[in-house]
């Protein structure tokens, strides 16, 4: 809140803009990246001066995407994301590598079923809170308390990826939709206990163009658009824009905040 009557200028009024490559000398560690948002995201963290280590669970997959990267840029460590043992070789890994942790974006998640919330299977249920929510707390833990990481004095930040499913109901996704709101108010609760050291955001896409999103759009991909007030469906790059951002400087005052990027959809009355 500002006040009009202060004939101080804000010390941010006079600085200079951020450099195009916000993350140079940076380490970013991205779950879910072989492919997809996740991808979308390390690309553009890495462009941005980041050394990205890519995680997911399919090792040939996961080389594939690293080999895009200059050399030296990005490391792939394969393993489930709710898998303690890998967790661990990550962390150990990028401190012994590194030294050091800046930006975590948790991005691995899954949905492994579609229809209506009375009819799943509560193994299913419990497998998707496991590793969309459990998941992702526990790889904010593990992240905070490595002793090599130093994630606290480096002012750390972690982007966690939420959906607009978890805002209002969606048809045939509905257990993910509940997990995906527990996740945005995991984010929120972590924010607010690991401030000041640490900021903790989310971003909370609505349908983008991905293999784990087809069932969503395939084959009727211009009348899913139509419900969006920009009249296309998202891209990774889009995601991954938002999220460079919520981890830069740039949002230095900015935390336990979960941005929306759906194209417009929900306010026009839409779903995922």
């Amino acid at each position: 809140m500002s006040d009009s009557t202060s004939s101080a200028q804000p010390a941010a009024a006079s600085a200079a803009p951020k450099s195009g490559r916000r993350f140079e000398g940076q380490v970013a560690v991205i779950t879910g990246a072989s492919r997809g948002i996740g991808l979308g995201i390390a690309r553009r963290l890495n462009a941005e001066g980041a050394t990205v280590v890519l995680t997911a669970r399919k090792p040939e997959a996961l080389n594939e995407a690293v080999a895009e990267f200059p050399e030296g840029t990005a490391l792939a460590i394969a393993g489930k994301a709710d898998d303690p043992a890998h967790r661990a070789e990550v962390f150990d890994t990028v401190a012994e590598k590194f030294g050091r942790l800046d930006v975590l974006v948790a991005n691995a998640g899954i949905n492994p079923v579609y229809g209506p919330l009375v009819d799943m299977e509560l193994d299913a249920a419990r497998k998707i809170f496991d590793v969309n929510v459990l998941g992702t707390l526990a790889w904010v833990q593990d992240a905070v308390h490595h002793e090599r990481l130093n994630f606290r004095e480096n002012k750390g930040c972690v982007v966690t990826l939420s959906s607009v499913a978890g805002q209002i109901p969606s048809e045939g996704i509905g257990f993910y939709g509940i997990s995906k709101a527990a996740v945005s108010h995991l984010t929120k609760t972590l924010a607010v206990e690991l401030g000041p050291d640490i900021r903790v955001n989310a971003v909370a896409p609505a349908v983008v163009k991905t293999k784990f999103a087809t069932a969503l759009y395939e084959g009727r991909e211009e009348e899913v658009a139509s419900a969006y007030p920009v009249k296309r469906l998202g891209t990774p790059e889009d995601i991954a824009g938002a999220v460079a951002y919520l981890a830069s400087e740039d949002a230095d005052w900015i935390t336990a905040q979960v941005l929306t990027a759906d194209g417009g959809v929900v306010t026009a009355g839409g779903s995922a």
